[in-house]
């Protein structure tokens, strides 16, 4: 009954403008959405940078652990500004790009549990050498051919 008065009253379309505003990016200017792409990003980078000094701490594995994840996440969630959370979502479950994005995704959470809930610090670190591979194997899917240059040139130094 609530959607139907919205909708009679013209609110409905206006929550839908909203949410559209939102998920889309084009909604923000050009210079707003790189500003905030690399906002988002440098952060990125800067937990990223900031995790591996802690590694060399004596404890500062389980820190290391956290930045790094924070930092890959906040690299990944830059792109939304250039080109919507949605699109971004989508991209990311292409055919071309799935099974980087899954194995990306699951090295941010299993790097996690393993450094809170399993306490396992050197599977922790294993996961964030394996989130790196996975978010470097990722980000080449956006570059054309750079897939295909890496196998090639690796496929040439095992020869």
């Amino acid at each position: 009954m609530e959607k139907l008065r919205r909708v009679l009253s013209g609110h409905e379309d206006e929550e839908q403008g909203l949410t559209t505003q939102v998920l889309d990016a084009s909604t923000l200017s050009f210079g707003t959405r790189v500003k905030w792409f690399a906002i988002c990003f440098a952060t990125g980078i800067f937990c990223s940078i900031l995790g591996t000094a802690f590694l060399w701490l004596p404890s500062g594995l389980k820190l290391f652990a956290v930045f790094y994840t924070i930092g890959n996440i906040a690299a990944l969630a830059s792109t939304c500004f250039l080109m919507g959370p949605v699109k971004q979502l989508k991209k990311m479950f292409e055919p071309t790009r799935l099974i980087a994005t899954i194995v990306m995704l699951l090295c941010l959470i299993f790097t996690l549990c393993a450094v809170f809930w399993w306490g396992k610090k050197g599977l922790a670190l294993l996961f964030c050498i394996f989130q790196f591979l996975a978010m470097t194997w990722y980000s080449l899917s956006y570059i054309p051919f750079a897939r295909d240059a890496v196998i090639k040139c690796f496929t040439s130094c095992l020869s």
